[in-house]
């Protein structure tokens, strides 16, 4: 448990080995790097600072367990590195300014704030649900403030300007103090049970502290105890047997604690042993015998001789390794196993390293975020490997170099097959239970609760959330370049959705004198979500908008995100006029779900919601389609947006790259694949050189490093191959890289959309061919189709029954509903051949 941060200040010199045994501290990112580091640190950003992603990463891989970054950096930040290393750094009074984006980019927050109010932080962690709290404040800090603070989740950040090794003042409070706040006892002597540990954790014996012996051990730094019989107990003072003090930590009650300690002499045992629970054993006991052997092993025996002879050491490391690796059984690979263990031991202890040193350089190399690519040494390789998974963000090769993961078919087995045509899983539960609470919100409260939230999360302060048609014409102005490459994507879109629209109706007589007839009419009102906020999104608007005007629906309501000042984005706007919008809603998220499903006093409600969004909005709409309440239904499921490019030899590299980088910027889960038919090694190294340097070129280079560094290259030997494993993956996109690609457009079975031949890009689709760019998505190409005009229709069906048809039909439906047991059914129909 840490129960306070010190923050260190440049005059903490003297305080600073004390800290350190007590848990991590926090240094300013103006420290010198190169000054020594405790184990466990983080490191605070300045908010003047400007944001230089390798300062981030630098800290980040020299061993900072987080870093502490204003929002300016953080925004930056939440694409590359890993939630659980972000803290925002934000004072009090910014809270409004923290988007869901950041929010959920980060694992906790630092609030500065001028004093401590325990009332209004409790209330803040409730907006901040899951994340850490830290509270960072001028004020005087004190024993109950601290138990305070930690009593509603919070911990305190000190300054140590505040902190003294010295007796607590009004202005200071002494370190052991500050540690001790939260600390109670069950025991009637008052005592805290404490285990006493070796550095690598392995248990010595359970003695017991008391305030004063835990003071003196977080200062000193020897181990100190309270004897039951004797009073302080400061450890090898008579014997001999001293500890240094490692850490000392408190357990998740507050009721006892751990040391961990160097133990010098016999051992931590009145005994003479190293542990109270006897001898140590495996690893420790291996470390404590070459360390005995080193200092004192006799001449020719074979321990002293491989110290003695490097040569030799490393060759017998060398050849246990070897036979590791041929090892196959569980009992033969334990054997080799153990055998490496002890030569790599062996030298480890020559050179002065221990167990702990080897573990703290695996918990410093677990913190990098640069990673290379793994691959063996050509010395070690029998052939080439293909580069690795990258798995921490961002994923940096060792030359810098951005590639894709390579497959070959016919060298996988049907379950790698299986896990290449798998999507990351999405955990849509616990979306829901996040975003339940904003749409419960906005069902019950209204245009008031609508309100709240936009300003809470858009950070808009409105007064009305929805703009009802005539449009202001100052809203609506665009640049004239813009504008008319809008009308021509609407004229496009619009005449192939045009021709769509199911306008005839269906009459089949099924028998003589009965017909059956079916005919559309259009979904009445429908929501169109398109993301926004800062983004301008009027491809979006446009997808879903032209076939709704298309399909006649009589209210269309435009929902989107505003900008802080409460406007909508001139060219959203205009598109909105451009498909005849009923309305406007300036709100997102799930706010904006719940409105168009519920309505709300000035928001209509509507029939079925429209377009693609976050999380959030994918979960929100999941939610009210479930409810009966709401008599809603939705387009299609959502994932992360996903490309899959088939190519051959006559494909142009640059222009697959290309391909491949345009899905890959959407966002680091983007899922990309290359299928490769029989190319050569030359022509993959070629399409595998443009990725690289395309991806170089773009200013989102740091998301595409990571969605390329999880994508694929499947190599298959023909294209039937190839149109199988496309067909299995269901892609969002398909792009067709292929000589003679039209005829092979008859092998597709499932796609969102395809792109036929090198002159097809995916962006054409995105944004003005005509097609439309909401697709379905992790593989729902086999069950649904990319939205359309028919998407915006309903069918209805009809019949028209003669009386000379009912005398034929009329027995039929009487036999059949009397062998249902339904008479009043049978009845229907016999009361009127009857007449």
């Amino acid at each position: 448990m840490t129960v306070f941060l010190p923050l260190v200040e440049e005059a903490a010199n003297g305080l600073l080995d004390a800290l350190t045994r007590i848990g991590p501290v926090v240094f300013s990112s103006s420290r010198d790097p190169q000054l020594p580091l405790p184990s466990e640190f983080f490191v605070l950003v300045d908010q003047a600072s400007p944001f230089v992603l390798d300062d981030a990463i630098s800290w980040l891989d020299i061993g900072a367990l987080k870093l502490i970054v204003p929002l300016s950096w953080a925004k930056e930040l939440i694409q590359v590195i890993s939630p659980d290393r972000l803290l925002l750094l934000l004072d009090v009074a910014n809270i409004s300014a923290v988007s869901d984006t950041v929010r959920n980019g980060v694992s906790g927050v630092l609030l500065k704030t001028p004093a401590v109010d325990l009332d209004l932080i409790a209330s803040i962690s409730k907006f901040f649900t899951g994340s850490a709290i830290h509270v960072l404040s001028t004020a005087s800090i004190t024993s109950s403030l601290i138990r305070g603070l930690l009593g509603i989740g919070a911990t305190p950040v000190l300054p140590t300007s505040q902190l003294t090794l010295s007796a607590t003042t009004e202005s200071q409070i002494n370190i052991a103090d500050a540690f001790l706040a939260p600390i109670v006892s069950d025991r009637k002597d008052g005592l805290f049970p404490t285990v006493v540990s070796s550095e690598t954790g392995h248990s010595l014996g359970l003695v017991y502290s008391s305030v004063e012996s835990i003071r003196e051990s977080i200062i000193t730094g020897k181990g100190v105890y309270q004897s039951r019989k004797h009073g302080l107990w400061r450890k090898g003072e008579t014997s001999g047997a001293t500890q240094d003090v490692v850490s000392i930590r408190l357990d998740c009650d507050s009721d006892s604690l751990e040391f961990r300690v160097v133990q010098h002499g016999a051992g931590f045992c009145h005994l003479n042993r190293h542990s109270c629970f006897g001898e140590s054993s495996g690893l420790p006991a291996l470390e404590n015998t070459l360390r005995s052997r080193f200092e004192s092993a006799p001449e020719g025996s074979y321990t002293k001789r491989l110290f003695n002879d490097p040569e030799l050491l490393g060759s017998k490391i060398m050849e246990e390794a070897d036979e590791l690796c041929r090892a196959e059984t569980k009992s033969d690979v334990a054997f080799e196993a153990a055998d490496l263990f002890y030569f790599a031991l062996t030298k480890c202890i020559a050179a002065g390293v221990g167990i702990t040193d080897i573990e703290a350089s695996l918990d410093k190399k677990a913190r990098r975020v640069t990673r290379r690519a793994g691959n063996a040494k050509p010395q070690w390789s029998s052939k080439p490997s293909a580069p690795e998974p990258q798995p921490v963000a961002p994923a940096v090769e060792e030359d810098g170099a951005i590639r894709l993961r390579m497959f070959d078919l016919a060298d996988v087995s049907p379950s790698e097959r299986t896990a290449l045509l798998r999507r990351p899983v999405l955990k849509s539960d616990e979306m829901i239970n996040r975003v339940r609470p904003i749409v419960d919100q906005v069902r019950t409260g209204g245009d008031a609760a609508l309100l709240a939230l936009t300003a809470k999360f858009d950070k808009a302060e409105l007064t009305c959330t929805v703009v009802l048609p005539p449009f202001a014409a100052d809203s609506m102005v665009v640049d004239p370049e813009v504008g008319a490459a809008i009308r021509t994507a609407y004229a496009n879109i619009k005449k192939f959705h045009e021709a769509q629209a199911d306008t005839a109706v269906l009459r089949v007589e099924t028998m003589p004198g009965v017909v059956c007839s079916r005919f559309a009419r259009p979904i009445a009102r429908v929501g169109l979500y398109v993301p926004g906020g800062t983004a301008i999104l009027p491809s979006t608007a446009l997808m879903l908008g032209i076939p709704a005007q298309v399909a006649g629906c009589h209210e269309i309501v435009l929902a989107t995100p505003p900008r802080p000042d409460g406007s909508i984005s001139p060219e959203v706007m205009y598109v909105a006029h451009l498909v005849g919008a009923s309305a406007v809603l300036k709100a997102g998220g799930a706010q904006a779900v719940a409105a168009l499903a519920y309505g709300t006093q000035t928001v209509p409600k509507v029939d079925k919601i429209f377009g693609p969004g976050n999380q959030w909005v994918t979960a929100a709409k999941m939610l009210v389609q479930n409810d009966t309440d709401a008599l809603v239904s939705i387009d299609m499921p959502a994932g992360p947006s996903e490309v899959l490019v088939i190519a051959d030899h006559t494909a142009n590299p640059a222009f697959v790259a290309a391909d491949l980088l345009s899905q890959a910027e959407h966002g680091v889960d983007s899922q990309v694949v290359l299928v490769a038919v029989s190319l050569d090694s030359t022509k993959l190294a070629e399409i595998e050189k443009e990725v690289d340097v395309q991806a170089h070129a773009l200013s989102r280079v740091d998301i595409v490093r990571q969605s390329i560094g999880k994508s694929i290259i499947v190599k298959c030997g023909s294209i039937s191959e190839a149109l199988a494993f496309s067909n299995d993956y269901a892609p969002e996109h398909l792009i067709l890289h292929l000589e003679k690609a039209s005829d092979v457009v008859a092998l597709v079975q499932n796609a969102g959309s395809v792109f036929v031949g090198p002159y097809s890009p995916e962006s054409c689709g995105d944004y003005a061919s005509g097609t439309n760019h909401t697709l379905p998505t992790n593989g729902y190409a086999r069950q649904f189709s990319g939205v359309n005009t028919l998407s915006f229709q309903k069918h209805i069906t009809s019949q028209e029954v003669t009386a000379e048809g009912l005398q034929t039909l009329g027995p039929v439906v009487a036999t059949l509903a009397d062998c249902e047991g339904l008479q009043a059914h049978a009845n229907a129909v016999r009361i009127r051949l009857r007449n």
